[in-house]
């Protein structure tokens, strides 16, 4: 039986506890100072990030916990593994809402209570291939951007201690919609850090996390079938315990108006079929390379025992970024504040018109039935100067 986190440990993140550990250690104090007895909403806490980050603040015991996530089934699980888990003591004000913060029901709770000392907001669209047509990226528009001003809108009247909000590395130099629209996010969030705290941060793939690649290797697995990976895309890896870790202590420790990100080294990053490989030989496989992915599938129909079908290929789809970075040559980096830490600082908020202006044209393509996912890209390559998307006709959706 496969452990995940031993394999984590052992042959992707390589190393044994978490790389914050002492960072952690040596901000107790503040830590604690700021997160007991303070009431906390965290949105989207039902995903690998968000719930992980809920089982990092969860030991400097806050006063109250709401969690909001579309997932009903992962609210379930949320609330089974934290009360299942030993030395995590949950606050006696705690409630899970399955329920979109986007919705005017939402908004009712969130008045009701009167606001919250600490918002942290995980709800996303965080993955490449949610870019396909017009629709998709519509709905993606939506959820990073547009409904994400109204959450900060709302925070003007109520406004917490912390506010954070989750981004991306994908955010830096951005080839994709989604990780320009997680740029948008942050230039827009900036512009309410006058108004209270507000910080964000930026970190590398997440081993594991639901809807990834290496999750949907492990499905494979279970299911017997076969495994498709690129061989040319580099990646760094941060575990769920370590994503959860750097968003805490971004929302509590940063300064308003800062980018967080991991101090990761050259020489920790892997390729997704590097790590496919050491999967399928951690679970005792020989590996059948196959020169397609319909090779791959009709070896794997017949019976097979010790060798597994694979096809490791270059990439070829629209957003794909070979390689990842956490920040850009026109930003300020403390690289001293932390042991593990880095931290943008010091950027210059957009004006508050530009980005009204920005969601005016959003709104006003998505009215028109005529409008293409060509006329969203030039709005967003007007908006973001370092935005280099290239069209390749191809989505995630076509591929394993």
């Amino acid at each position: 039986m496969l452990n995940i986190n031993h394999f984590i440990s052992k042959h992707v993140t390589n190393r044994k506890i978490s790389m914050f550990l002492e960072d952690i250690k040596q901000n107790e104090a503040q830590l604690n100072k700021e997160i007991k007895n303070k009431t906390v909403l965290v949105i989207g806490g039902a995903g690998t990030i968000g719930s992980s980050y809920i089982k990092a603040l969860l030991p400097f015991q806050p006063k109250s916990l709401v969690v909001v996530d579309i997932n009903e089934n992962g609210l379930t699980e949320l609330t089974r593994d934290i009360r299942s888990t030993n030395k995590i003591v949950v606050p006696e004000e705690y409630v899970t809402y399955p329920m979109s913060y986007s919705d005017s029901v939402f908004y009712k709770m969130f008045k009701k209570r009167g606001g919250f000392d600490i918002v942290a907001n995980f709800s996303a669209h965080k993955h490449v291939r949610s870019e396909k047509d017009i629709f998709s990226v519509e709905a993606l528009i939506k959820n990073n951007v547009m409904n994400a001003k109204g959450l900060l809108d709302v925070l003007v009247s109520y406004p917490p201690k912390h506010f954070f909000c989750v981004s991306t590395d994908k955010a830096a130099n951005p080839v994709n919609i989604m990780g320009g629209s997680k740029k948008i996010m942050e230039d827009m969030i900036m512009t309410y850090s006058t108004k209270y705290p507000v910080t964000t941060a930026r970190f590398a793939n997440v081993a594991f996390s639901n809807g990834s690649l290496p999750q949907g290797f492990l499905e494979r697995i279970s299911k017997k079938q076969p495994i498709s990976a690129p061989n040319d895309v580099t990646r760094y890896f941060v575990s769920p315990e370590e994503s959860g870790q750097i968003c805490l202590m971004a929302c509590i420790l940063g300064n308003t108006g800062d980018i967080y990100f991991p101090k990761l080294r050259q020489e920790q990053v892997m390729t997704f079929s590097e790590m496919a490989t050491k999967l399928l030989e951690e679970k005792g496989y020989e590996l059948d390379y196959c020169t397609s992915d319909e090779e791959a599938v009709t070896k794997a129909s017949g019976e097979f025992s010790h060798k597994y079908p694979v096809h490791f290929s270059g990439s070829n789809t629209t957003g794909e970024k070979p390689y990842e970075e956490f920040f850009t040559s026109l930003e300020n980096v403390d690289l001293e504040r932390h042991r593990a830490l880095g931290v943008v600082v010091d950027l210059q908020p957009k004006a508050i018109e530009d980005i009204e202006a920005l969601l005016e044209a959003f709104d006003k393509a998505f009215l028109n039935s005529d409008t293409k996912k060509s006329d969203i890209v030039k709005i967003m390559k007007d908006f973001l100067v370092n935005f280099d998307h290239k069209e390749l006709g191809k989505s995630l959706d076509s591929k394993m």
